[in-house]
């Protein structure tokens, strides 16, 4: 395999398992609340779609850092094309007839969790949900992510990989979490609220829980993160402490 196969085949790699986990969880999103445990008294609670979630991160983290800002931000764009597909998707899905008796424009249920209703109606509904508050999630949190990243780097002349690395993470799962926690309960009202307690300490709780999970899943790739970039630099032939592909000469020059 060529060097110039080789940078490809690794470029595609990190982006088909971007865009793979970014379809993963809008779908499987909300479908179901996992209890990881507490902290003292306090629940951790995540949602299923966000446990690969931080892989995203760490994927563009690798693309910034051995590609340079543009190539990240078109792949952060594609993520957005990918999930106007799935709501297109699930749409026709849900208009279409089916042989179960429900679809058409005429014949859509009126509640998704009515006796007989396809399970495709909930996961729809719930995926709707999750898609509309992960695409403005998603668009703030994943620019702000390679933005930072290259912040950190040019501030620090390429040096302190950790700081870019957690840094731009830790400060966009912030914004992340936030806005879909607060967008799926008052735009998409899919969230478990209980009814009989006040709202906004309920969303306190998910907004903390999501954001432990993705602060110790960030720091905990920062050992994997270092040995990538390493052997990526290496394997690809990156030259240079911080140098991009986009700086290199090309192939057999």
């Amino acid at each position: 395999m060529t060097l110039q196969d080789r940078r490809e085949v690794t470029f595609l790699v990190l982006a088909g398992i971007f865009l793979g986990t970014m379809g993963m969880l809008n779908i499987l999103g909300l479908t179901r609340f996992l209890h990881l445990g507490s902290i003292g008294s306090f629940p951790i609670i995540v949602a299923v779609g966000a446990l690969p979630y931080p892989v995203t991160f760490l994927c563009t983290d690798l693309i910034s850092e051995i590609w340079g800002e543009r190539r990240a931000s078109q792949v952060v764009w594609v993520g957005l094309m990918l999930n106007g597909w799935i709501v297109l998707v699930l749409w026709l899905g849900g208009i279409l007839p089916g042989l179960d008796g429900f679809g058409g424009m005429a014949g859509l249920p009126a509640d998704p969790q009515a006796e007989g209703v396809p399970v495709f109606f909930e996961v729809r509904r719930l995926a709707f949900g999750a898609v509309g508050a992960s695409m403005a999630a998603y668009m703030a949190a994943q620019f702000t992510d390679v933005r930072l990243f290259h912040f950190w780097k040019r501030l620090s002349n390429g040096k302190a990989l950790w700081l870019r690395n957690n840094g731009s993470t830790l400060i966009s799962q912030i914004v992340d979490t936030s806005a879909v926690v607060l967008i799926s309960h008052y735009a998409a009202h899919v969230l478990p609220i209980r009814p009989d307690e006040p709202v906004l300490p309920q969303l306190g709780v998910f907004i903390a829980s999501g954001y432990v999970f993705k602060l110790v899943a960030a720091l905990a790739d920062t050992l994997p993160f270092y040995w990538l970039v390493g052997w990526l630099r290496g394997y690809l032939e990156v030259p240079g402490d911080g140098a991009e592909l986009a700086d290199a000469p090309p192939p057999g020059v």
